[in-house]
């Protein structure tokens, strides 16, 4: 038993597939990613939920002390995302003792703690040096708790951010970070034919039941332009500049 938790401890592949998860390909390196910032865009039903589940569990088991945030835009998915953490935990048998166990918080006799949070920066200020903060749904979580989010990292310089998402438009900060977000994250893009699960055949079927724009968006990982948009985002954003000085001077 002691083998097998130390095999856990040093590979999350392991923990996944100890709890009944037999990782897709991305998923494995995901597992077993070590980058600080990472931008997971993943089609519907990729199992994304899953793997933010053995990935908090994992952090908070094998490394005490540990403060997890899970955060989903409302509080019904953070119910959903925080039950499959809890249900990775039943299911390896309880590794470290819980001291208290809610529907949105489960805190271990090591000190670590998992919590599930509705995204928004009210609910998560006052949380401070996270070891990890998993974001679901990150497209559909509003611009301020990424601002809310930020400043409590400074103080939790080896913590890791990961942002997981099927894209919402070229909006908000998950594109952004995706389309100009720098060297500072890992990026992972997993269409709807990288999943086993999903089969051509459903593929096509929801090809021919909705607009190709939207088919694109939900199973291909594209960021579409928003519907009835007249100009597209980079057109828009193409006719700033900042080279050109204000006729009445600066505004303050």
């Amino acid at each position: 038993m002691i083998a097998a938790d130390l095999a856990c401890a040093l590979d999350p592949v392991l923990l996944a597939e100890r709890a009944g998860i037999n990782p897709d390909d991305w998923q494995r390196d995901l597992l077993r990613s070590t980058a600080r910032r990472m931008l997971v865009n993943v089609t519907r039903q990729g199992g994304k939920s899953s793997i933010a589940a053995v990935l908090a569990v994992h952090q908070a088991v094998y490394a005490p002390g540990s403060l997890v945030l899970l955060v989903s835009p409302s509080l019904r998915q953070s119910a959903e995302l925080f039950r499959k953490a809890l249900d990775t935990y039943r299911i390896l048998g309880h590794p470290v003792s819980p001291t208290a166990e809610t529907l949105l918080r489960l805190e271990l006799s090591s000190r670590s703690r998992i919590i599930s949070l509705p995204g928004s920066q009210q609910t998560i200020r006052g949380y401070s040096a996270p070891a990890l903060v998993i974001l679901d749904e990150a497209a559909r979580i509003d611009d301020d708790l990424m601002q809310a989010i930020s400043p409590m990292l400074a103080t939790a310089p080896d913590s890791r951010l990961l942002l997981l998402s099927t894209p919402n438009g070229k909006q908000g900060a998950f594109w952004r970070f995706w389309s100009d977000g720098g060297a500072d994250w890992q990026r992972v893009e997993v269409p709807a034919t990288a999943v086993p699960r999903i089969s051509s055949a459903f593929l096509e079927a929801e090809r021919r039941s909705m607009p190709v724009a939207w088919w694109r968006q939900e199973y291909a990982c594209a960021f579409e332009e928003a519907e009835g948009a007249v100009f597209r985002t980079e057109d828009i954003q193409a006719a700033f500049t900042s080279d050109i000085a204000p006729l009445f001077g600066r505004l303050t």
